[in-house]
């Protein structure tokens, strides 16, 4: 067993071997955020990260939004809102933003916790990028603030270019803030 690679069901025995045939086709769908603006979050997602707008859902009497962004080609979506639905919860590794109406606008709401200070319970999401080191230039040149960018901290020494990941806590983008809170 030692032979054998770390990531194979022999060397992870609690891990089952062959998922049970009820969830094959299950995908990783959405990763919900709940955020605090949705102008600062949708900036930072659509403009900095490249991502669309694939549906948004409003709830008027629960008083809160979602929005569903991806790397999907929104024209390519059905126009009709039903089917529109159905096809972005279709898409693999969305981001849900979800704003509770409100707290944009109350300078006492702290409710969000951004994952930079403890507890750190929040890692990361990783987007798989040419050359974190550009990205990370032109994030800058965007304004974006970091914590920690790629040679900074722990992670120092960690050839980003061959690993290709840019991860939020890799990087600690400042922003986080303004993305989950």
């Amino acid at each position: 067993m030692a032979s054998e690679p770390k990531d194979f069901p022999a060397n992870n025995p609690v891990l089952q071997a062959t998922p049970d045939e009820t969830t094959w086709g299950y995908i990783t769908q959405q990763t919900m955020f709940r955020i605090k603006d949705p102008k600062a979050s949708h900036d930072f997602y659509s403009r900095v990260l490249g991502m669309s707008l694939l549906k948004r859902l409003d709830f008027p009497e629960m008083k809160f939004s979602l929005y569903f962004l991806g790397y999907e080609d929104p024209a390519s979506a059905p126009t009709n809102s039903v089917d529109r639905t159905v096809w972005t919860f279709g898409r693999k590794a969305t981001i849900e933003l979800t704003h509770n109406w409100g707290t944009e606008s109350d300078p006492e709401f702290k409710g969000y916790h951004n994952g930079n200070s403890e507890p750190r319970c929040f890692g990361h999401i990783g987007i798989t990028v040419d050359d974190t080191y550009k990205v990370c230039e032109r994030f800058g040149s965007l304004g974006v603030e970091f914590v920690k960018k790629p040679d900074d901290g722990k992670m120092k020494g960690l050839d980003f270019k061959t690993f290709g990941l840019l991860a939020y806590r890799i990087l600690c983008i400042g922003s986080l803030t303004m993305l989950i809170c």
